[in-house]
């Protein structure tokens, strides 16, 4: 992909890019008195959401169009760019007509290669700024895919939006960050910016300072960070937003860290590496858990059939398929022995406590 630098395409630009805004531009007085409390000596662009995409109908999803004509009203009386996301061909055609200066594509649209494409082909020939946001799930081929797609229609002033994944894991964070797959994806892409959306990673106020601060250790090229005069009564994302005075305290002290001198930098990566095995870890245990679904299933079938729980065949089976299978993988082929009697043994209790579940209920009709 060819990719413009971020120095060459923002004005004065200072790292980090710093984008603020609320979540929603919901009217003149609440957009506006929002841009007012911001000191915008350290701000480089105003956000706000004009089209907002719900899970479920019935939610407020903007005010659209005319949202645009706020987001333009703004744009030439505070004398600062602005930016929205689009999730269509026509947003795109409509922002662009109202003066628009940085587009984002959103998570929800980041997984639908037809939606990208359709925006895609809307910024034929436009030269502006285009950010997409990670997609929902931890896909890293569809993000690649989505910037690769604005990337052959001409978009060269790229860049990426971590804004975390939906897990089913319950977490303090609303999308979990799993930092190694933006990570994984600046080290493929070098000059692509990348920021970081604290807002969304971390779903509440509280936690906005430390996931901004660990993206900037992490040499982030900027952050996108909601703030709302009234969070309270913010019609989208209420809980996240940061109200100006809070938000102009947070940039004050936030510190910008040189990736080539700071030991912070080695800690985080160090933190990266022990989430991919946590990772792991659970994804092992998800493993062992549907293996012994699967022992219990045979033991009902064993059960069923009158057969006895150990057969020495198929102990003789895996104490020599698994320790080749180890092998195979540069993995320590004792190591692997070792475990996998620590597995037939719980196998075979979890057989024998199906077989006296069998004969309490026997006991229990006679």
């Amino acid at each position: 992909m060819q990719i413009e630098r971020l120095e060459n395409w923002v004005d004065g630009h200072k790292k980090p890019l710093i984008i603020s805004g609320p979540c929603s531009v919901e009217s003149k007085g609440q957009f506006f008195s929002s841009i007012e409390q911001l000191d915008l000596s350290k701000i480089d662009f105003i956000r706000g959401g004009i089209w907002k995409p719900r899970t479920r109908p019935g939610s407020f999803e903007g005010i659209g169009k005319e949202g645009l004509t706020l987001m333009k009203a703004a744009k030439k009386e505070f004398g600062i760019k602005v930016c929205t996301e689009v999730a269509s061909a026509e947003h795109v055609e409509d922002a662009i007509e109202a003066g628009i200066d940085l587009l984002w594509i959103g998570a929800r649209t980041t997984v639908s290669p037809f939606n990208v494409q359709e925006i895609a082909g809307a910024l034929k020939g436009v030269d502006i700024p285009v950010f997409v946001k990670n997609p929902v799930n931890p896909d890293l081929s569809l993000w690649k895919g989505a910037l690769e797609r604005l990337s052959k229609a001409g978009i060269t002033k790229l860049g990426a939006i971590h804004r975390g994944f939906d897990s089913l894991q319950k977490t303090k964070f609303r999308n979990v960050p799993l930092w190694q797959v933006p990570i994984e994806l600046k080290s493929e892409f070098p000059d692509l910016p990348l920021i970081c959306d604290p807002s969304h990673i971390g779903g509440k106020r509280a936690l906005i300072h430390d996931i901004a601060q660990k993206a900037l250790d992490l040499n982030y090229d900027g952050l996108m960070i909601e703030s709302h005069i009234n969070p309270a009564k913010a019609l989208s994302d209420p809980k996240q937003q940061l109200e100006p005075k809070s938000l102009n305290e947070l940039l004050e002290v936030l510190e910008p860290r040189d990736a080539t001198k700071t030991d912070r930098v080695f800690i985080n990566h160090l933190e990266i590496i022990r989430e991919q095995i946590d990772q792991a870890d659970r994804e092992i245990l998800e493993a062992i858990a549907t293996r012994m679904n699967l022992v219990e299933k045979i033991g009902e079938y064993k059960k069923e059939n009158n057969v006895a729980i150990f057969q020495l065949s198929r102990w003789k089976e895996i104490f020599t398929t698994r320790p080749e299978w180890a092998r195979s993988l540069n993995l320590d082929p004792e190591f692997i022995k070792e475990l996998y009697r620590f597995i037939h043994q719980q196998s075979v209790q979890k057989q024998t406590g199906i077989y006296k579940e069998g004969d309490k209920e026997t006991d229990l009709k006679e």
